[in-house]
């Protein structure tokens, strides 16, 4: 049963398990996206997420955490520097976890990427960050002045619209027997 497990041990020691996740974290902040299985993925997301959140701010006690957890300069460097600025308005959620679909051929174990979100640019267009949100109103009186004009001139046409259809089938309609008998 797994009551009160919390954490994954992954078949490690403690320290074997934090040097695991620590080069691990290392391996994903200087390349953005690793390929492991599922089991450590989901680890590390536990682990790396947190230091993420104390690399936002940008101070000497927090360059000291994190160099605590993950014992290498230069992925700390590239931490503060790069990935900082680009998870500087995500309130969370920094990794994503994609499962590949196939299994690794020794121990048949479920493989996955890890990669940090910001960085992905397939899921942005041309690699623009997206518009914050807008809150719309369904009332036309709400609406700012440029939209109202052009909203009005869409009513306005399919009004036009919807009176040439009516027009264009009775112009169009066949004339019965007794109208052809009368032009005779």
């Amino acid at each position: 049963m797994r009551h009160g497990k919390k954490i994954n041990h992954l078949g490690r020691t403690a320290s074997h398990r934090r040097a695991l996740l620590s080069n691990m974290a290392s391996s994903l902040i200087l390349e953005k996206r690793i390929t492991t299985t599922v089991a450590k993925a989901k680890a590390l997301r536990k682990y790396v997420e947190p230091l993420l959140t104390k690399a936002k701010s940008d101070t000497t006690h927090s360059r000291r955490m994190v160099f605590s957890y993950l014992q290498n300069k230069e992925s700390v460097k590239e931490l503060f520097s790069s990935v900082a600025s680009k998870i500087a308005e995500r309130a969370g959620g920094y990794t994503r976890i994609i499962k590949m679909g196939d299994v690794r051929l020794g121990d048949n174990a479920e493989m996955c990427m890890i990669e940090l979100v910001d960085f992905n640019t397939l899921y942005t267009k041309d690699g623009i960050a997206k518009k914050a949100k807008t809150r719309r109103s369904r009332k036309s009186g709400n609406l700012p002045a440029s939209r109202q004009g052009k909203e009005e001139g869409a009513e306005a046409e399919a009004v036009d619209t919807k009176k040439e259809a009516k027009e264009k089938p009775a112009a169009k309609a066949k004339k019965s027997p007794s109208e052809k008998a009368d032009k005779k």
